[in-house]
């Protein structure tokens, strides 16, 4: 879902034409940045995929289109592009399953571009923090996130790649937190979520670029 209404951007970003997969886009000096959600029209506004969102921002940004990852033929369950973002090179990913299921396709994107596990930054929405705040992190459990256990599980018990958690806020009253991800922003969080999504993926290039720390002082203090 690609959001419009961004402001004007103050850092200068360099797009760059797609590469082809396995050739130079294969390396170390690669990032592999991942949105989570769940597949299909009738998820698309829901809380539980603000990761999608961002991702969808960060590709505007880099000037191409998701398209369905291939290896060795056969076609996998993600949608990646390939290119630069803030002029760092990137792939970006959003696995094509559903939230639970997440960790089968990040483990093989990773595997299949060689990107080291401190290297992977994953994008997802957070319901321990209130709505369009954001905090960036390394490691630590899954609070309950079930994208973030399937994740952490396929890669056999590796937590240390990088969180940018997006802020959904809290359920009302007794409802289900299940059943609150799986329902779309409420009017008035819409006003303001393609500012915070723009924001989300201002943090994403930031952590590429500055650091875990540089980020965390900029964004956790806003």
């Amino acid at each position: 879902m690609a959001l419009a209404g961004a402001p004007a951007r103050a850092i200068a970003r360099r797009a760059a034409p797609e590469q082809r997969e396995g050739d130079e886009t294969v390396g170390t000096d690669l990032w592999l940045v991942v949105g989570l959600g769940n597949p299909g029209p009738s998820y698309a506004g829901n809380r539980h995929n603000a990761g999608f969102m961002v991702l969808d921002v960060l590709a505007e940004r880099a000037g191409g289109r998701f398209k369905t990852h291939r290896a060795r033929g056969a076609a996998t369950r993600a949608e990646v592009l390939e290119g630069r973002v803030a002029g760092e090179r990137v792939v970006l990913a959003k696995p094509r399953t559903y939230m639970n299921e997440s960790g089968g396709p990040v483990r093989g994107l990773r595997d299949f571009y060689k990107v080291p596990t401190e290297r992977l930054v994953v994008v997802h929405d957070e319901l321990d923090i209130p709505f369009g705040a954001l905090r960036l992190k390394r490691g630590g459990g899954d609070n309950g996130h079930n994208g973030l256990r399937s994740i952490t599980r396929s890669l056999g018990g590796d937590k240390e790649y990088l969180r940018v958690r997006f802020g959904v806020g809290r359920p009302p009253g007794r409802m289900d937190p299940a059943a609150f991800v799986l329902k779309d922003f409420a009017a008035v969080e819409r006003k303001e979520l393609p500012l915070d999504v723009d924001r989300a993926a201002d943090a994403v290039e930031a952590l590429l670029t500055s650091g875990l720390d540089a980020a965390q002082n900029t964004f956790h203090a806003s």
